[in-house]
């Protein structure tokens, strides 16, 4: 996503740089460095890159038939900028894999440069995809400028910018976590808009576990990974009096997963390659305790006011501080959720996310080719397992434990520091160099 969002956005200052410069033809490149050069094929950079460039967004191609199109884009050697202008723009040859030359700021950044006909560089933009489908500039990044910032400044009623603060304001305001934030998200929307965004999601996310335990065959990228969602969706179904909480978690993020392994729409919940944690254990929560409406919008706000405070303290992103970031993060969002709406106070749902978060410390990415499958797919069921259970203790405790979850997530940014570049998100070491070795 956030390759995607970076192209369709240089392609916009192109746009403006040709209108004020007609007489030239011009060509436009993106060079991918380090993670992003290392697995952007197995994570279809590529295909999002030329996506982007092509004037598509996450939210605009969803409906699009994506294979169909992307052979078009392939097939073609322009782009139409402007009005009247085609900008020369090969994906096959344009789409450039730089694992040489790293830069410093960021290990997922790329360049984008538009050339005159002189081949001389007119127009360059670095970015970095930073997790979520968020990006910054080269310009953002080096003065620590989050492009969330750059939204126009509202005083919230809520303002917490870690676990501690937010537990000092549940406690001051007699509110739940998931009240606060909504109040927070109501300076910006109103409730019937907020509501209407929150629904949305979720349906989205109920739409892609749906369509994951119906879908089967082999995953696209080489591996030749068969689909299991679907088969193991059926043996539970008829098996349903032996089955346990893990086994329909497990299936659940599975049908996820494998839809994001497809290429096909999942919820960034923090991440694509962690979309399955959250859904997973909502769709369990609705489907086997007959969650309401209410239930599910608590249940999203609480997560995303997890995330943030993860993402704001630290990082979401595997080629950043490993799959503790991912994965970690996304069970850590799901485990305080599912907290909230099963009634927990805001210390027990501060206790269920630092639980969740801490058995995921020191996670790795290390995915096999390159692709979102081994062991990315069975790792969120694994995630959504531990949130359950993270769930279900901290709710029999008093919410009163050792380790914080803001000094857990400072861990995670300490231990993503110190982890090699091969275990994030480049497929140089661990899982990823040992099928190599087979």
């Amino acid at each position: 996503m956030g390759p995607m969002v970076a192209a369709n956005s240089f392609v916009h200052n192109v746009t403006d740089f040709v209108a004020s410069n007609p007489g030239s033809s011009y060509k436009i490149t993106c060079t991918l460095k380090d993670s992003l050069a290392y697995t952007g094929k197995g994570h279809a950079t590529d295909r999002a890159v030329a996506l982007g460039i092509n004037g598509y967004l996450p939210s605009t191609v969803v409906d699009e038939q994506m294979d169909e199109l992307i052979e078009r884009i392939w097939k073609s050697d322009s782009v139409f900028i402007g009005k009247e202008k085609d900008c020369s723009f090969s994906p096959s040859t344009d789409i450039i894999f730089d694992t040489n030359n790293s830069l410093k700021q960021n290990p997922n950044g790329m360049i984008f440069e538009l050339f005159n006909d002189s081949n001389k560089v007119v127009l360059s933009q670095t970015y970095f995809s930073i997790g979520g489908g968020f990006v910054s500039t080269l310009e953002e990044i080096e003065g620590l400028k989050s492009p969330i910032d750059d939204e126009h400044q509202v005083e919230h009623p809520f303002p917490f910018k870690n676990a501690q603060e937010m537990l000092k304001m549940a406690e001051k305001s007699n509110k739940k976590i998931w009240e606060m934030k909504e109040d927070n998200e109501l300076c910006h929307l109103s409730k019937e808009d907020l509501n209407s965004r929150l629904d949305k999601i979720w349906l989205a996310m109920k739409s892609c576990v749906e369509n994951g335990l119906t879908a089967e065959g082999t995953l696209p990228g080489g591996l030749n990974t068969l689909r299991r969602a679907k088969n193991l969706h059926e043996s539970l179904s008829e098996d349903s009096g032996h089955t346990s909480t893990s086994d329909w978690l497990f299936a659940y993020a599975m049908a996820v997963n494998e839809e994001n392994a497809a290429g096909h729409m999942v919820v960034t919940a923090p991440t694509n390659g962690a979309a399955g944690v959250l859904p997973a254990t909502l769709y369990f929560f609705y489907k086997h305790r007959s969650a309401s409406i209410e239930h599910i919008r608590q249940f999203l706000l609480t997560a995303a006011a997890i995330g943030g405070l993860i993402k704001h303290n630290s990082s979401i992103s595997g080629a950043e501080v490993g799959c503790q970031g991912e994965v970690g993060s996304a069970a850590a969002m799901a485990a305080a959720a599912l907290c909230e709406v099963r009634g927990g106070n805001s210390k027990q749902v501060e206790n269920a996310a630092e639980m969740s978060l801490e058995h995921h410390l020191g996670m790795t990415c290390d995915p096999v080719n390159g692709l979102v499958q081994v062991p990315c797919i069975e790792r969120n069921g694994f995630g959504a397992i531990k949130a359950y259970t993270a769930s279900s203790l901290a709710l029999r405790e008093s919410g009163d434990h050792l380790i914080s979850l803001d000094r857990c997530v400072e861990v995670m940014r300490k231990t993503g520091l110190d982890m090699s570049t091969k275990y994030k998100e480049t497929s140089l070491g661990g899982l990823a160099v040992s099928f190599t070795e087979c």
